[in-house]
């Protein structure tokens, strides 16, 4: 399988789109063509890492990951993703249950395996890659997570100061070693500005072999295809028909990779995107114009994104906006409904989910009937509800548990430097010149 950028440019195989993170135009690497599953391919598989290995065995055809790709999958992904019932016609795929309790374990667990296949079987580089990330609140405490004290790697974290939760800002600094984590004088888009103005300075990006682990990355979004994978064959195998899915999204890494997911022949009928406040994605879709915009802080802050990246991956694979609105619909949430849909769904379940999980509950709540009869949604939960404990657990009245593995992190000490939005600031933090 060879890779191309969603703005044209040579044809490069699947280490070099891993490795470079973007192409040299600046686009996007996404597959020349996606390859088409039955649902026989999938005979026998029923655990994530199986799904995985059958559903990326064509995107790795003829790289340095083919013939180890079921012992790759088998590495990154060793925990479970469950789906949840909740009540007729609604279910919650859990994929919190990661090494630091977020989505991102996924992706970011399977990049680092690949990057270190990839970079071991380059004998000729000897300095360490440098993985430069931006984050929103989960992405970077994942990374960091997956690449800590591997060989070859220092990672080097970019997060919005004052725009994460506190315990989120934890697990983004609590690392140390090869892991350094700057707070960034702005918001996310600042941060996401300043990892691409580093990829286009030709300097920086060769003395440092930067690389990106952001969805950005081809790596980091092919694996995220296979838990959609797995819990709609999964549902499909009991009931015969589609499963639905609401996707909260940010910077539209988890919806594309649901979207890949479908395009690639899996059972899924609809896909519902639920946002914040930051409505770019729902403007779009609802006006045809492209206006990113300034980011709005908000409860969900994960996805507090007002110029999506993944969008260049969506308007490259639909090509116009009319098969856009046939591929994915979008509802935008409000804090104050957040907030609601905390509580209610607590009520009515006793169980807390964090506020990125509440836009997509909510986003079911609202649908009408007609997209309801005959259809089951499956919710995707991102994140840990313990991870927003100063958002949670006021509004229920009761703390919040967090799982083991978040337990350890918080118990590390911090540390992280504060920085400018500039390039400058970056570059000399980096080593730069």
């Amino acid at each position: 399988m060879q890779y191309r950028s969603t703005r044209g440019g040579q044809l490069v195989g699947l280490e070099q789109a891993i490795m470079s993170g973007t192409a040299p135009d600046g686009g996007l690497y996404v597959p020349v063509g996606l390859p088409q599953l039955s649902l026989a391919a999938f005979a026998g598989a029923t655990q994530l890492a199986e799904v995985a290995a059958r559903l990326l065995q064509p995107f790795v055809a003829g790289s340095t990951l083919e013939s180890g790709v079921a012992q790759l999958c088998a590495e990154a992904f060793d925990f479970p993703v469950p789906v949840r019932p909740l009540e007729e016609g609604l279910s919650v795929l859990e994929l919190f249950h990661g090494p630091t309790a977020a989505f991102k374990d996924v992706g970011a667990r399977f990049l680092a395996a690949a990057m270190a296949r990839i970079a071991g079987a380059d004998t000729a580089r000897h300095e360490p890659v440098t993985i430069l990330v931006a984050t929103s609140g989960d992405t970077g405490g994942a990374v960091a997570a997956a690449f800590h004290r591997r060989p070859g790697f220092r990672v080097v974290v970019l997060f919005p100061e004052g725009r994460v939760s506190p315990r989120q800002q934890h697990q983004l600094t609590c690392w140390g070693d090869n892991v350094l984590s700057l707070a960034v004088r702005g918001e996310f888009d600042d941060c996401q500005r300043l990892v691409k103005q580093a990829f286009a300075d030709a300097d920086l990006r060769t003395r440092h072999h930067l690389c990106s682990a952001n969805s950005i990355n081809v790596g980091r979004l092919l694996p995220q295809a296979a838990y959609y994978a797995q819990a709609s064959l999964a549902y499909f195998r009991q009931h015969g028909r589609p499963a639905s899915f609401i996707v909260p999204t940010g910077n539209l890494g988890n919806a594309f990779a649901c979207v890949w997911a479908r395009r690639i022949g899996l059972p899924i009928e609809r896909i519902l995107l639920a946002t914040n406040a930051n409505t770019t994605v729902t403007d779009f879709l609802a006006t045809g114009q492209w206006l990113p915009r300034p980011t709005v802080p908000t409860l969900a802050s994960a996805m507090d994104v007002g110029n999506p990246s993944n969008m260049e991956r969506l308007r490259d694979l639909c090509g116009t906006v009319a098969e856009l609105r046939e591929e994915v619909a979008a509802v935008s949430v409000t804090d104050a409904e957040i907030r609601a849909a905390i509580r209610d769904e607590f009520a009515r379940h006793a169980i807390p989910w964090c506020p990125h999980t509440a836009t997509a509950l909510h986003a079911y709540r609202q649908l009408p009937a007609s997209e309801c009869r005959g259809r089951h949604w499956i919710a995707v939960a991102t994140a840990h509800p313990a991870k927003f404990d100063t958002i949670v657990e006021p509004l229920l009245g009761q703390s919040v548990v967090p799982p083991p593995e978040l337990a350890r992190l918080l118990s590390l000490p911090a540390r992280y430097e504060t920085v400018a939005a500039e390039l400058p600031e970056l570059a000399a933090r980096l080593g730069g010149r």
